[in-house]
């Protein structure tokens, strides 16, 4: 027995072959009806298929019909005349033969009692039986119903249309007919585009008095009226003075002949029929019926959606697509936000964000958190915070992406407490943390250098069961490659590979990142190869390091072949990679080809930036070309590149290295006339080159202008004091410059022990600079090659040559190799000490460890033997002759004031000339030969001659040679470091 013999067993006898509907039963199996059946029954038996119930008094309605439909009704309903029992009838009669039932909408408004045949009880136990068999037996399923074809699907929906169109017309016959026309309005057509409002209403004014004026707005200029509008009359004259002004129909009005008719009614019919259809909804596909404005609406915002997804580097193209939503909603606005967030954009992120709250649209937590977002892009972390504190007043509990936002702009901002403060309160607020802000966190700490905390943080995320995911350990690398932690980088490479990941582009980046910058590029290239042998591809950030390292070891060659690799791939070279050329050309001294790479940037549409004219204008200036330098100065700006003031570091650095400080302190001057504050860099460059000259008056004079400016002052600003104190000799005023270090927490560095060891060993106080040393180890401050090469000059100029090869022995030991200007501090040394023999072994020594003699060690090595030839032994002439052999097989030639010292000795060796004298006048420069003879020689140095030994050999030392290190070489150990600033 099927529902409808339930219901009525005579109409289940006859009950038609119509296309079945299936409902779901509430609480119960679904069952097929048919609606027809349902319809012939009774002329006021109604079912709804909308809610899907069946029509007995205590059924109930469905809720999720209910929800997904709501019954939405406007302030004014049109008012519907009830049918006479003769109509209802004849509707009975003509329902029962359509295939569809009438709207049950309609029966909605109205709602009758359904007549039954059974009693509530035996329906309320019927449905109790229905209910208990469904949950302890439920029925066999009905056999699927036949599938609809596409053009039986079309009819349906045709009919069910003809279906609410015959119900509503029937209802509207019965009804008197209603007149939509609004008494007292009237339509103005052809209007001239630039009327306002005011000159309508004064004209039309003479017919009555007027209620309100309409001009429609144009689609595309809102200031330009579409050409038509409507006027209504106020009063109850107005029916009147509207068919007075109809009678002008066809007057002129500024050079226009204007259209006036009387309201059809037109639009309130089309509002009043939008009703309708949205209260009947869509027929049987049960959603909400939809207007043209909603349509059109949802279709703005899907394109909107796409634009974003497809087109994010085209701005204008969405903009434009957020500006055709007619009314975006707050998701809209939120992406926007976003879009501008990711772009670095926060200025127009918060434009956007306070159109919304004009619109009376609140934010909530993923706008605010894209706002935070654009904030923390462009580092204005101080607005961030803002944006947080009105979060916290309006109630809004933040997220951990909000959180992670935090962490990581302050990371990037490089402050790591103000990081650590948030990820605390993260991890107070919310029991579960993520990897993302993990990452942000620990790569907060490696930016400051603390890997220990970073190594710590790795610890917790994995004791807290989160997979480290491969950014991490890029970012550990990075961390690891800054501190030049070469065998943990590998370490956490080698865990990477361990994990199951596979190593990227970025990981090998890293480890080629790493040994081009502690000067092992031949590593670099062994992880280059390997890079190629797992088929990864260079792209230009790996070339650019390769190149960036072989400039650094000045190694010209092979950064022009590296250079011609990154073309060979088909890689378009980028502003990076010219700029590392630009800095490889200046370096070797191509100073046109570096400025012809400049003009092939331009020419292939890549835009040069300040850092590409640095290098070039840094160079002129060092080479006392102050000219050319203001030349790409004024071409840099006719570039389009704004002068900053790293771009006017770079000169000021390039004039102090000439030594030019004059000119210097002008282009100070013009920098601050430019309206370009100095930053520390610039004033610390001007300290260096007055602490080079010993100025310490001016050195302290700037000094107290960096104070004043309220600027930073960090160890390289003391390194310029100390040096200055230190060259000038002034060993206590040093003593109170660290001491002032001490009070501002500024820890000491390398350079600042280098800096005191060197001014004592100037004073050739050994003992100072032996406690200095001390201090050093105490503060665990690991000495350098430059360090022993200091303290080694301050045992040489004490005489304590002893102290002085122990200390060689040390740095051996420690692992520091001696260099070229350590072996020729200790040359100097025995040469000093009157010991040619122990200078020439030590020579002797420093071929063997493989490096090469140059200038200095030879005029060391000579000017020691040569004044002790007329005593010594025969081996020292031995060694002059093997030393003449060896300078000019190196073709290396002494300057002038070095031959007339050398002339001297030997006529004191070799009155008449001989072997040696011979062997040595090789070494001459070439004038010496074509302008002086043996006699010339005698009477014109023979003032020189009648001086003591000490005034002559500071006359062959000091042109060539000072303590072991010349003032440039002094400078270029001691602050080399500086003179990355500009960069």
């Amino acid at each position: 027995m099927d529902i409808f013999t339930l219901i009525s067993p005579q109409t289940a006898v006859a009950r038609p072959q119509l296309l079945p509907f299936s409902f779901p039963l509430t609480g119960k199996p679904h069952v097929s009806l048919n609606s027809a059946a349902a319809t012939a029954t009774t002329s006021r038996a109604q079912v709804s298929l909308s809610s899907g119930t069946l029509p007995n008094s205590d059924s109930e309605p469905d809720p999720a019909s209910s929800t997904s439909r709501p019954l939405r009704r406007p302030k004014t309903v049109k008012k519907y005349v009830t049918a006479s029992p003769s109509t209802t009838a004849a509707s009975d009669a003509t329902s029962a033969s359509r295939k569809f039932p009438n709207n049950p909408l309609k029966d909605l408004k109205s709602p009758s009692p359904v007549p039954s045949d059974q009693s509530p009880a035996v329906s309320r136990s019927l449905s109790n039986k229905l209910w208990l068999s469904s949950k302890l037996s439920p029925p066999p399923p009905l056999p699927p119903p036949t599938p609809l074809t596409e053009i039986q699907v079309k009819e349906a929906q045709t009919t069910e249309e003809s279906d609410l169109l015959d119900n509503s017309r029937s209802e509207d016959d019965a009804a008197p007919p209603i007149d939509y026309r609004q008494l007292g309005k009237i339509f103005v057509g052809n209007l001239p585009a630039w009327i306002k409002k005011h000159e309508v209403t004064e004209f039309f004014r003479q017919f009555g008095p007027i209620s309100n004026v309409i001009l429609i707005k144009g689609h595309n200029e809102t200031e330009r009226n579409a050409g038509f509008g409507f006027v209504i009359y106020g009063g109850p004259t107005a029916p009147t003075s509207a068919m007075k002004a109809v009678e002008f129909d066809g007057v002129e009005f500024h050079g226009r002949v204007l259209t006036v008719k009387l309201d059809d009614g037109r639009r309130q019919k089309a509002r009043e029929e939008e009703r309708f259809r949205y209260l009947v909804g869509q027929g049987d596909k049960r959603r909400e019926y939809r207007s043209e404005w909603h349509q059109e609406r949802e279709g703005s915002k899907n394109g909107f959606r796409t634009v974003l997804e497809t087109e994010p580097e085209n701005w204008q193209a969405v903009v434009s697509a957020f500006e055709r939503i007619k009314k975006p909603s707050r998701r809209e606005f939120g992406l926007l936000v976003n879009y501008y967030a990711r772009r670095g954009d926060m200025h127009r992120a918060r434009e956007t964000f306070e159109r919304m709250r004009a619109r009376g649209i609140e934010p909530n937590l993923h706008v605010y958190t894209n706002l935070i977002y654009a904030y923390a892009v462009g580092r204005d972390m101080d607005e961030a915070l803002l944006c947080v504190r009105k979060m916290k007043e309006d109630g809004i509990e933040m997220s951990l992406v909000t959180y992670s936002i935090l962490v990581g702009g302050f990371a990037k901002m490089g402050n790591a407490e103000a990081a650590e403060h948030w990820f605390k309160e993260a991890k107070e607020r919310h029991s579960t943390m993520n990897a993302i802000i993990y990452g942000n966190i620990i790569y907060a700490n490696c930016q400051t250098l603390n890997m220990s905390r970073a190594e710590e943080l790795v610890k917790q995320m994995e004791e807290e069961g989160i997979d480290a995911p491969i950014d991490i350990y890029h970012t550990m690398m990075d961390g690891y490659t800054m501190v030049g932690d070469e065998s943990k980088c590998l370490i956490v490479f080698d865990r990477l590979m361990e994990c199951g990941l596979t190593p990227s582009i970025i990981s090998y980046g890293c480890l080629i990142n790493l040994y081009t910058k502690i000067g092992k590029v031949s590593r670099a290239l062994e992880i280059s190869k390997r890079m190629r042998l797992e088929g990864i591809k260079h792209n230009r950030k790996t070339y650019s390091m390769l190149i960036n390292g072989f400039v650094r070891l000045r190694d010209w060659a092979n950064a022009f072949a590296i250079f011609e690799d990154v073309m060979s791939d088909g890689l378009k070279p980028d502003v990076v990679l010219y700029n590392n050329m630009i800095r490889a050309f200046c370096g070797m001294g191509n100073m046109e080809r570096a400025i012809s790479t400049i003009k092939q940037m331009q020419k292939e549409r890549c835009r040069p930036t300040s850092q590409s004219f640095m290098p070039i204008i840094h160079a002129f200036a060092k080479a006392g070309d102050v000219r050319r330098a203001l030349e790409i100065f004024d071409m840099m700006r006719r570039s389009g590149c704004i002068p900053t003031v790293h771009t006017y570091n770079a000169l000021i650095l390039g004039l102090v290295e000439k030594r030019k400080m004059e000119k210097a302190i002008e282009i100070l001057d013009e920098m601050i006339l430019a309206g370009i504050d100095p930053d520390e860099h610039t004033y610390t460059t001007i300290m260096h080159g007055y602490a080079s000259l010993g100025d310490t008056g001016k050195a302290f004079e700037y000094f107290t202008r960096m104070r004043n400016e309220d600027l930073q002052l960090d160890a390289y600003t003391y390194e310029a004091l100390l040096k200055a104190c230190c060259k000038a000799g002034r060993m206590q005023s040093a003593l109170a410059v660290t001491r002032e270090m001490n009070s501002q927490k500024i820890p000491r560095n390398t350079f600042v022990y280098n800096i005191l060891i060197d001014g004592w060993a100037r004073r050739g106080d050994v003992w100072e600079a032996a406690d200095v040393m001390q201090q050093m180890k105490k503060d665990h401050v690991k000495p350098d090659i430059h360090t022993y090469t200091s303290f080694i000059n301050a045992c040489c100029k004490a005489g304590d040559m002893q102290k002085a090869t122990k200390t060689m022995e040390e740095m051996e030991a420690v692992g520091v190799k001696p260099n070229i200007k350590t072996y020729t501090t200790l040359i100097h040394g025995w040469a000093r000490a009157s010991l040619p023999e122990k200078a020439l072994a030590c020579f002797e020594e420093m071929k063997l460890s493989g490096l090469k003699p140059d200038r200095a060690v030879y005029h060391c090595l000579m000017t020691s033997m040569l004044s002790r030839a007329t005593v010594a032994e025969g081996y020292i002439y031995t060694g002059i002759m093997s030393i003449c052999r060896e300078m000019i097989d190196s073709e290396l030639t002494v300057d002038m004031g070095t031959a007339i010292h050398w002339s001297k000795c030997l006529r004191k060796i070799e009155r008449t000339g001989g072997e040696l004298t011979q062997a040595l006048q090789k070494t001459f420069p070439p004038d010496w030969i074509s302008i002086h003879s043996p006699h010339e020689e005698i009477a014109d140095y023979s003032d020189v001659e009648s001086g003591d030994d000490d005034e002559r050999s500071d006359l062959g030392n000091g042109s060539m040679y000072h303590a072991g290190l010349t003032d440039d070489e002094e400078d270029e150990e001691e602050d080399g470091h500086d003179k990355g600033l500009w960069a």
